[in-house]
């Protein structure tokens, strides 16, 4: 019985082309095959292998009877555009031009929210908890006088106080929310697809977050309000180990007017969820038109590179800072009455917010929330609930101003570039 093989086949080669000399020294004649249906049962094309050695990204084997395209035998291929001194890929200045300005935008919204416009939020927490303050700040022109004031009589330090411990909370909270997020089933994003259960849970996330930084936040409100007069040089850290005594009832020493951290709990809850539910919904709006106007000004004429990297990064910005604004503005008197909750009981004392110098305590005795409010309702008027307003007036100013200039900075740099 003979092998049922050919005795003329190519190995590899797939081409079944006759051979000229002798295979085996001459021992079996070569024998050709000159017709496709020869070696139809005896050749087969092998599957196509993305990244093979032999195939090239998007090449197929050739068919037998196919001849296959020449390609260099030797050397890398060459790359369409090199990227030596001798040339550079096109766009590829761009596309790192418009990286480089979607950071740059955010880094400058980012430090316009948490650095340049931290003094305006020490004045506006200082303003909220004075209850016997008889200039309530409400526009921006009495603002910057007063802390012309406090900048005059102790220096910039007294503006830019608690800083770091704003810091320590936003890392707390995003820290806490991973957390519970990984251990619980609770979602830390709604999904398209959502539904009223879905959003419980999330909320319900969220609350447990707040009360997780809460001991932390009301270390941080004190050190922000208390008077860098009085003031001793506290470490970065101090927010922290303030926030664990605030917890197990040990450190700094408090008065018994102190509010127990559970009657803290509900009014904390509410703000920070009425805060996110309020900033989402706006943010959402907000986008949803600018991008419907972007999309229609697209369709109406040409968009250049640059309009189409300022389309890209600036609408998100611009919802952000419209819900960041309208919270802030919404529940600015709810704010109020909670700073004078927290700061109850811890005796801090204050810069005097009427004449720029001298210092004041704290000596509240609200029983509660619906307390607190009824208190400030009677003794100073419902302008009560927006002391220092106008520090929330320069600070979302210099915000709008900061993006603004951002983007002309970064439309010039592309216009250059292209």
């Amino acid at each position: 019985m003979h092998p049922r093989r050919p005795d003329g086949f190519d190995g590899l080669g797939y081409r079944g082309g006759a051979r000229d000399e002798q295979g085996f020294g001459g021992a079996f004649p070569a024998r050709s095959f000159t017709s496709a249906s020869d070696l139809s049962h005896w050749v087969t094309t092998p599957p196509d292998i993305p990244g093979s050695r032999n195939l090239h990204w998007g090449e197929k084997s050739p068919p037998y009877g196919v001849p296959a395209p020449s390609t260099p035998l030797e050397g890398p291929a060459e790359e369409p555009f090199p990227s030596g001194s001798g040339g550079s890929v096109p766009g590829q200045n761009s596309e790192q031009l418009n990286r480089f300005a979607g950071f740059g935008i955010g880094l400058a919204s980012l430090f316009t929210e948490n650095v340049l416009a931290h003094p305006c939020i020490v004045l506006r927490r200082q303003c909220q908890v004075n209850y016997h303050a008889r200039h309530y700040h409400l526009t921006p022109f009495t603002v910057i006088n007063i802390m012309y004031s406090f900048n005059k009589t102790q220096g910039p330090r007294a503006l830019w106080k608690g800083m770091g411990s704003t810091f320590i909370v936003q890392g707390v909270t995003l820290g806490a929310e991973g957390i519970i997020s990984e251990f619980t089933p609770l979602p830390r994003e709604i999904s398209h697809k959502w539904n009223p259960r879905q959003i419980g849970e999330h909320l319900l996330l969220k609350s447990l977050t707040y009360i997780v930084a809460m001991p932390f936040y009301s270390a941080s409100l004190i050190e922000t309000v208390q008077s860098e007069i009085i003031r001793d040089n506290a470490g970065i850290l101090e927010c922290v180990k303030e926030g664990i005594g605030r917890v197990i009832g040990m450190g700094v020493p408090h008065s018994k007017r102190l509010l127990p951290l559970l009657s803290l709990i509900f009014p904390t809850v509410l703000h920070g969820v009425l805060h996110y539910i309020i900033s989402s919904v706006i943010q959402k709006i907000v986008l949803l038109i600018l991008k419907r106007k972007t999309y229609n000004s697209h369709l109406a004429e040409s968009t250049s590179p640059m309009q189409s990297m300022l389309d890209a990064y600036f609408p998100e910005l611009m919802a952000n800072f419209a819900a960041s604004l309208c919270s802030d503005v919404i529940l600015y008197p709810l704010e109020t009455v909670l700073h004078r909750l927290h700061i109850q009981g811890t005796r801090t004392i204050i810069d005097n917010t009427d004449l720029g110098y001298e210092v004041l305590p704290i000596n509240t005795q609200y029983e509660g929330m619906r307390d607190c409010i009824n208190t400030i309702r009677q003794e100073e008027g419902m302008l009560g609930f927006y002391k220092g307003f106008g520090a929330v007036v320069i600070q979302y100013t210099l915000h709008a101003a900061v993006l603004q200039i951002t983007k002309i900075i970064y439309s010039a740099l592309l216009q250059n570039s292209v």
